[in-house]
């Protein structure tokens, strides 16, 4: 297949790079990107220096449309709500990693995004990607909105839970972390070396964009879940996102049995780990992966339950699910070129 990756200079579409140029069902990889054309890659990313050779391309989405099976856009939000509608064609696939097409709600993204939304059209056909959740879906699917990191933590953490209906209302409280790299490469002061380097602080408090997709979805499998209280936080690390969430239920329940119906919900999901009972997953132990880690405890003293979820931020928070994605579109299997062990320590 030949496969186009829009905003190939950013973390999210290096990161496509390295995960579909070792793919073996595609051919070529063409790379666009409108901050740096008819440079090398190289000259952006000497790491690949005598191992990959590819020139950037100028965003034309005529040239984009005739030279592609499939795109990825790893672009900035607010990029794509734009540049999508110039790139339908019935032979094209388009994966979206940015924000703009989760929200089925026009509203709410302009309230939370600050940007002007994709037309409707485009909002309705656009596939929600979370993989595990949704593979039917996928399979048909010509747009697809790969989920934000946060989203695909959280929400992975609390599915089983949701879909069980077994949520207290509001009463989800999600304390979430991420590495640097979620901010993505452009420079700016509150992700430069001084701010960060031993430093621990919280952002976008009741703020964050991701807050109406995490409830979009939770409200889809139990409308009466209520809202939820997100908290993001930057952590001095490069990659990994852990969402610790604390939840109240609707009966009492022990660890083992909760256990068990992770165990059962995600039997069927080869990169969804959970954990045995007492042991909780560190960001570390999913690093350059494609898994999510989760563990949970029970508290008898306080009848609420805390569930940990981490994943990589750049790839089951972004590439690593784009492609899991774009198997399941392609009909092929569904971990195929994504089969790397976590890089450890």
């Amino acid at each position: 297949m030949n496969i186009g990756i829009i905003g190939a200079t950013g973390y999210g579409g290096v990161e496509l790079y390295r995960i579909l140029a070792n793919h073996r069902y595609v051919e070529n990889i063409h790379l666009y990107t409108s901050s740096a054309e008819k440079k090398s890659y190289i000259d952006e990313y000497p790491h690949l220096s005598h191992i990959k050779e590819n020139e950037l391309k100028p965003l034309e989405p005529d040239q984009i449309k005739e030279e592609n099976d499939v795109v990825f856009l790893a672009t900035p939000s607010g990029i794509s709500a734009s540049l999508t509608p110039e790139l339908l064609d019935d032979q094209l696939k388009i994966i979206d990693l940015s924000g703009d097409l989760r929200l089925k709600n026009s509203d709410d993204y302009e309230k939370w995004y600050k940007k002007a939304p994709a037309p409707e059209m485009l909002l309705q056909e656009a596939v929600y990607g979370l993989t595990e959740l949704y593979r039917e879906d996928i399979k048909n699917a010509k747009i697809l909105a790969n989920p934000g990191c946060y989203p695909t933590a959280t929400l992975l953490g609390l599915a089983p839970l949701v879909r069980e209906k077994i949520v207290k209302e509001n009463s989800i409280i999600v304390d979430a972390k991420s590495g640097v790299s979620g901010a993505g490469r452009n420079a700016s002061l509150a992700t430069s070396f001084v701010e960060i380097q031993d430093n621990f602080k919280i952002y976008k408090v009741h703020q964050h964009q991701h807050i109406p997709e995490i409830e979009q979805e939770l409200h889809k499998w139990d409308e009466k879940v209520g809202f939820i209280s997100f908290s993001t936080h930057l952590v001095p690390m490069t990659r990994g996102i852990m969402a610790t969430m604390y939840i109240e239920l609707l009966e009492e329940w022990n660890t083992s049995k909760l256990v068990d119906l992770y165990e059962s919900f995600y039997k069927h999901s080869p990169f969804v780990r959970v954990r045995t009972n007492g042991t909780f997953p560190s960001t570390k132990e999913v690093c350059g992966s494609n898994y999510c880690d989760i563990g949970l405890a029970f508290d008898q003293r306080t009848s609420r339950l805390t569930v940990v979820s981490v994943i990589d931020n750049l790839m089951k928070g972004a590439a690593g699910q784009a492609v899991q994605n774009f198997n399941i579109m392609s009909g092929f299997q569904e971990n195929e070129g994504l089969n790397f062990l976590p890089v450890y320590p």
